[in-house]
C-alpha cells in the first residue's frame, strides 16, 4: 500500500494451523520512508523476524507453504531458512494466488479499507492494523481463508 511519493506501508502475514487450537494469524506491518534503492517492502531478514515470533507464539516447529515471491526464494532466504531447524518450507506452484490463504486476508483488508478516507500515511497504518487486529480475532474468518484455499492440511495440523 502506498501513501505517498516517498512513503510506504508494507504488509507480511501468516496463518497458522495447529491441532487442537483455533487457526492464528500472526503479521508484521511496516511503514515509513521508502529505502533508498533497497527493496521496497520486506526483507528476507524481516521475514525471518516474522517466522521467528510465529515460532515462538506457536511454541513449536513450522511448516510454512509459501508463494514464489521473490524474497521468499532468494539465496538469503534459504540461507535463513535452513538456519532454522523448527522450520520446513513448501514452495506453492508458481501463479497459484488461489492456493495462498493470505492472498484472502489481504483482498479482505482492502475491501474493508476501500471506502474509508485516509487522511496520511499513519491514519492507513492505523486502520490496517486495526483491521488486521480484528481479523485475529475471527477463526471463522481465518478458517474460511484456509477452505478456500481447498488444500488438504490435516496432515500438517
Amino acid at each position: 500500500m502506498t501513501g505517498g511519493s516517498n512513503k510506504r506501508v508494507s504488509l507480511a502475514a501468516v496463518i497458522a494451523v495447529k491441532a487442537g487450537q483455533r487457526p492464528r494469524l500472526i503479521y508484521r506491518v511496516h511503514s515509513g520512508p521508502r529505502r533508498g534503492d533497497k527493496r521496497k517492502g520486506f526483507t528476507e531478514t524481516d521475514y525471518a523476524r516474522l517466522l521467528d515470533a510465529a515460532h515462538q507464539q506457536l511454541g513449536g516447529p513450522l511448516v510454512l507453504i509459501w508463494d514464489n515471491l521473490n524474497t521468499h526464494v532468494s539465496r538469503a532466504m534459504r540461507e535463513l531458512i535452513a538456519a532454522r531447524d523448527w522450520l520446513t518450507v513448501y514452495q506453492l506452484p508458481a501463479y497459484a494466488s488461489e492456493l495462498n490463504p493470505v492472498e484472502s486476508v489481504w483482498s479482505h483488508l482492502k475491501r474493508s479499507l476501500a471506502n474509508l478516507v485516509k487522511h496520511d500515511l499513519a491514519q492507513l497504518t492505523a486502520l490496517a492494523k486495526s483491521r488486521l487486529r480484528r481479523m485475529q480475532y475471527q477463526p471463522g474468518l481465518i478458517n474460511g481463508f484456509l477452505t478456500g484455499t481447498r488444500l488438504d492440511l490435516t496432515s500438517l495440523a
